[in-house]
């Protein structure tokens, strides 16, 4: 194994899942704003979860989006 290729392949998908990530949670965020659905003071539970097809790996980060 190439462990600089793995390291830097690992690296890219993450950085491309964080950036999509933001994105999509930015937008639903400003959409349940503009319907009401938030009143933009909220603490919002969140949960990603991580699978690699061929590996025994689920990973689940817990965490909270805070909006004030």
């Amino acid at each position: 194994m190439d462990e600089e290729r793995f390291n830097l392949s690992l690296r890219r998908l993450l950085k491309q899942f964080g950036i999509t990530a933001q994105r999509e949670v930015e937008k639903a965020v400003e959409a349940a704003l503009h319907s009401g659905a938030l009143t933009g003071r909220e603490v919002l539970q969140a949960r990603i979860n991580l699978v690699v097809e061929g590996l025994p790996t689920n990973i689940s980060v817990d965490g909270s989006i805070e909006l004030a």
